[in-house]
């Protein structure tokens, strides 16, 4: 029995969250199944919307709106005035990566288990400055090397960037001892926690980042289209974003403009209030089982998955790193990956295939094929893990 939950409060949660009735869900790093709670919070503000006008909606919900922030706040340990609202992660990380200034020969220091995504944007701008792009080594175990890191800095070092938990495996890179040493150096470190959000406790304090970037749909449980950007106060008040409208800004008259005291210098001023609402809601309803025991429930089920998987004939796990996160990744020798998930999803169990371009440094050096990929949240349970097992036995013995 995996413990920190009890059997009753299990089924609780699993009655608040209508898609296990008909499917196992294991594509929680996908986007994780919302509750009840969440759901009626976002279809409440929909309908009023529709009934007394979406400027009228946002009005008369403005102080539920602003807990918000307070939400993302409390769920980071920052002041609700490092915080900006965005549509996604990628969004968020992008505000503080292009905010960020670069010329010729500054490094950029990020791991090889970074996402595609952020280091797309990498090349982009050494493409347009002449910065340099350079990978900290990893340990024995696949983890950023810490030591590795250390002595890689130098004056030239504009930014550290790094993804926390990437997204084709279970590994946990080491962000605090990261942070310790971008702190160290008075170097910027920007962290991808969207994977990390909502299965592991964040502290920004503890972490040590400058910024923080992360999504709603994933661990944290919140609708598709949410996300947020931490950006600590001392790098917020001399830091101009890339783009500006007439929500991070006023004009100032003449030639002049003010940007806002707050991270709200990054937003914009059209926004889906129902969703964010809904963010809102994840965050509250996570903060009150305890990320804790979440995390200690989500590792447990993973740790469970992995040892099982292991006893297949023909599945090979893929994942890295001593302490592993609730993503877990395998090959099954007779079968790809998509036609594993397509043969999962005829038996109602939902799992993503992560390609190996997703995380392209980390593919083209371990060789990797698309893989299986496997997160389990805590209301998923031990005979559903074993349900996952058994019908990947049975492809595996075709």
């Amino acid at each position: 029995m995996i413990e920190a939950f009890s059997t009753n409060e299990i089924d609780r949660l699993r009655a608040m969250t209508p898609g296990t009735r008909h499917r196992v869900h294991f594509n929680n790093a996908g986007a994780a199944l919302m509750t009840t709670g969440v759901l009626s919070t976002v279809f409440d503000h929909l309908n009023l919307e529709a009934d007394i006008g979406g400027y009228e909606a946002k009005a008369r919900e403005v102080d539920r709106i602003e807990g918000v922030y307070r939400s993302v706040a409390r769920l980071v340990n920052a002041d609700p005035e490092e915080i900006a609202l965005a549509e996604n992660a990628t969004v968020a990380w992008q505000w503080a990566f292009y905010a960020q200034s670069f010329k010729a020969g500054d490094r950029i220091l990020t791991t090889t288990a970074e996402y595609a995504a952020n280091y797309l944007s990498y090349l982009q701008v050494a493409k347009r400055t002449g910065a340099v792009i350079e990978l900290i080594p990893d340990d024995a175990e696949g983890r950023l090397d810490p030591g590795a890191l250390d002595a890689m800095i130098d004056e030239r070092v504009r930014l550290i960037s790094i993804t926390w938990v990437p997204t084709n495996g279970g590994l946990v890179n080491p962000a605090a001892e990261v942070g310790r040493i971008a702190n160290a150096h008075g170097i910027p470190f920007l962290l991808d926690a969207c994977q990390a959000v909502g299965q592991l406790p964040v502290d920004v304090a503890q972490v040590g980042c400058d910024m923080l970037a992360a999504t709603g749909r994933k661990f944290l449980r919140g609708p598709r289209g949410t996300g947020f950007l931490y950006i600590k106060r001392a790098l917020l008040e001399r830091t101009e974003p890339a783009m500006i409208d007439m929500y991070g800004a006023t004009w100032a008259g003449g030639d002049r403009y003010k940007l806002r005291s707050d991270a709200r210098r990054f937003e914009t001023w059209e926004s889906n209030y129902a969703a964010r609402l809904g963010l809102g809601a994840a965050i509250e309803e996570a903060l009150a089982i305890g990320i804790p025991r979440i995390e200690k429930r989500v590792k447990a089920l993973a740790a469970s998955l992995r040892e099982m998987l292991g006893d297949v004939p023909g599945v090979t796990v893929r994942d890295l790193g001593p302490n592993p996160a609730a993503i877990t990744t395998f090959t099954l020798a007779s079968m790809d990956a998509a036609a594993v998930a397509a043969r999962l999803a005829e038996r109602a169990i939902n799992v993503s295939v992560s390609a190996p371009t997703s995380t392209p440094i980390d593919g083209e050096r371990r060789h990797l094929p698309d893989l299986v990929r496997v997160s389990p949240h805590y209301y998923n349970t031990e005979s559903e893990l074993e349900q996952l097992v058994d019908a990947v036995r049975s492809l595996a013995g075709r």
